[in-house]
C-alpha cells in the first residue's frame, strides 16, 4: 500500500526548510483545486515573502538623490585613514551604507558602485526596495498571486490572521485603538521610505512605549542616523541595552556609529563584548583583525584573520588581508600565495586592482622595484580612478627621472583623493626642487589640511614661508 503525504503538511516542511520555491508551488497546486484554502493562501503569502525578504536593519542603501540633496547634512567627519574614496580604513567586512563612503561629488556619486555586486547606482532607495519586493510577483506567468487593487484593506484590516501578511499598517492600527506596537512599528517603516523621518520617530517612539522590542530600538536608531544624529543613535542603544543586556545587534551598532565617528578605540571595545556574546560573528572578528593590523600589530590581525579562514569564510577580501598580515609579520612564506588566492577568487574589477596595488606594495618593501612598477600599472589597468597606484607609481617615475610623468601622476591621484596628504606632500616637495615655490606651497597647504600633524609637511611649509620672507 502506498503512503502519501499530505500536500499541505509536504509544503509546511518544505517551508521550515527554506526551500520556499518549492514550498510556493505545492500551495500553487493546492489553490487550483480549491481557491478558498486560507491554510494554503497564508503559506504561500508567507513562502513569497521570504523569497524576497529584505532585513530592512541591516540594508540601508542611499540613493544619489538621499547622498547629495540631503540638507541636513552639515559637518564633515575628518579621516586620517585612507583606503576609500571617503578616507575609511577597509576592514573587509561591507556593513550598511559603508561599501565606498559618501562621495563628494556628482561626478563620484555616479561612478561610486553603489551595492557589493554591480556598480549600477541606485537612484532612489526607494526605488530598489520596490524592485525587490515584487519581484517574484511581477514575472508569475499567470499574473500577480495578490490583486492589491481589488482588495477591500478596511475588511482584512479586522483580521488580525490575515492583516499582517497584507500590509494594511494604517486601517489596522485605527482597528486596534493605537494600542498595537507591531502596526505602529510598520507605520514608521513606512514613514522611513517615503523619507518623513519626524513621523517615523514619533511612530517608533510609540512602539517602544507599548512594548520593549529590540528591532524597534534599532529601526529608530536608524532614523536618528539619517537625521546625522549619532549622539542621539548612541543614547538610544545604551538605552537599549539597559533593557536586554548583552543585545548583540544593539553592541553593534554601537561599535558600527563609533568607527564611522573615527573613534576606533571605542569601537573595538564594544566589538570586543560583542565577541564575549556571539564568538563567531564574523563583522566583529573582521573589524578587530583590522585595527590591530592599522595599529602596527600586524601578528595578533593574522590571529583573526586565520580564525575566520577557520570558520569558513572564503573570499578576495580575506585572503588580501592575510597576505598584508604575512607580509608585516614577515612570513614571507605565507604572502605571496595568499594574494595568489585573492587574485583566483576576485570577482570584480575594483578588487583586482587592489590586489595588484598590494603586491606592488610588497614588491617595494622587498626593493624589487620593476616587479612594483609592473604591480601599480595592473592596478591602473583594472581601475582608472586608483589614487594610490597613481601615488606610488610617480614616486617610481621619479626615481628614472622622469620629472614631468611623475608630476602628472602626483597631480591626478590629488584630484582622485583628497583627503589623502601624499600626493600633495610629494608634489609639494617636486614642485619645490623644480622651482615652483607658489606651487610647492599650495599643495603643502593641502597636504596639511589632509594630515595637520605631519611634521615633514610642517617643516616644509616653514622653510617656504622663510624663504617667502627673505624675498
Amino acid at each position: 500500500m502506498e503512503v502519501t503525504i499530505d500536500p499541505l503538511f509536504l509544503a509546511w516542511s518544505y517551508f521550515r526548510r527554506r526551500k520556499l520555491q518549492q514550498c510556493a508551488d505545492i500551495c500553487t497546486k493546492i489553490l487550483q483545486d480549491n481557491p478558498y484554502d486560507q491554510a494554503a493562501w497564508s503559506l504561500k503569502t508567507r513562502a513569497l515573502t521570504e523569497m524576497v525578504y529584505i532585513d530592512e536593519v541591516e540594508v540601508d542603501q542611499e540613493g544619489i538623490a538621499e547622498m547629495m540633496l540631503d540638507e541636513s547634512s552639515i559637518a564633515q567627519v575628518a579621516r586620517k585613514f585612507h583606503g576609500t574614496q571617503s578616507g575609511r580604513p577597509i576592514t573587509g567586512f561591507v556593513r550598511p551604507s559603508t561599501q565606498s563612503g559618501r562621495p563628494g561629488t556628482m561626478e563620484q556619486a555616479i561612478k561610486t558602485p553603489r551595492t557589493a555586486s554591480t556598480a549600477r547606482p541606485v537612484t532612489s532607495a526607494s526605488g530598489r526596495f520596490i524592485r525587490l519586493g515584487t519581484a517574484s510577483m511581477l514575472t508569475n506567468p499567470d499574473g500577480p498571486f495578490i490583486n492589491l487593487s481589488r482588495l477591500n484593506l478596511a475588511k482584512y484590516s479586522q483580521k488580525p490572521n490575515l492583516s499582517r501578511a497584507l500590509d494594511l499598517a494604517a486601517q489596522a492600527t485605527e482597528h486596534a485603538q493605537f494600542k498595537d506596537w507591531w502596526w505602529k512599528v510598520q507605520l514608521g517603516k513606512c514613514y522611513y521610505r517615503l523619507g518623513l523621518y519626524r513621523e517615523a520617530e514619533k511612530q517608533f517612539r510609540s512602539a517602544l512605549n507599548h512594548q520593549e522590542i529590540v528591532d524597534t530600538y534599532l529601526y529608530l536608531a536608524k532614523v536618528y542616523q539619517r537625521l546625522d544624529q549619532p549622539i542621539t543613535a548612541l543614547n538610544l542603544f545604551k538605552q537599549g541595552l539597559d533593557h536586554f543586556p548583552g543585545e548583540v545587534t544593539l553592541l553593534t551598532g554601537i561599535a558600527r556609529i563609533h568607527e564611522e565617528m573615527n573613534n576606533i578605540s571605542s569601537a573595538t571595545e564594544y566589538y570586543r563584548d560583542v565577541l564575549k556574546q556571539d564568538n563567531t560573528h564574523v563583522e566583529a572578528i573582521a573589524c578587530i583583525g583590522s585595527n590591530h593590523f592599522y595599529t602596527d600589530q600586524p601578528e595578533i590581525a593574522l590571529r583573526f584573520y586565520r580564525r575566520l579562514l577557520q570558520m569558513g569564510v572564503y573570499n578576495c577580501q580575506l585572503y588580501n588581508n592575510l597576505g598584508l598580515c604575512c607580509f608585516y609579520a614577515q612570513q614571507y612564506d605565507m604572502t605571496l600565495s595568499s594574494f595568489e588566492r585573492a587574485l583566483a577568487l576576485s570577482t570584480s574589477d575594483e578588487e583586482q586592482a587592489d590586489v595588484w596595488y598590494n603586491i606592488g606594495h610588497v614588491a617595494v618593501g622587498i626593493a624589487d622595484l620593476t616587479l612594483a612598477y609592473q604591480c601599480f600599472k595592473l592596478a591602473l589597468a583594472f581601475n582608472n580612478d586608483h589614487a594610490e597606484a597613481y601615488n606610488n607609481l610617480a614616486v617610481l617615475e621619479l626615481r628614472k627621472g622622469r620629472v614631468e610623468q611623475s608630476k602628472a601622476f602626483l597631480q591626478t591621484a590629488a584630484s582622485l583623493a583628497s583627503h589623502m596628504y601624499e600626493p600633495h606632500f610629494n608634489l609639494s616637495i617636486l614642485s619645490e626642487k623644480i622651482g615652483d615655490l607658489q606651487s610647492s606651497y599650495t599643495a603643502a597647504q593641502k597636504a596639511e589640511d589632509a594630515f595637520p600633524e605631519h611634521v615633514d609637511t610642517q617643516q616644509l611649509l616653514k622653510q617656504l614661508r622663510v624663504h617667502f620672507a627673505a624675498i
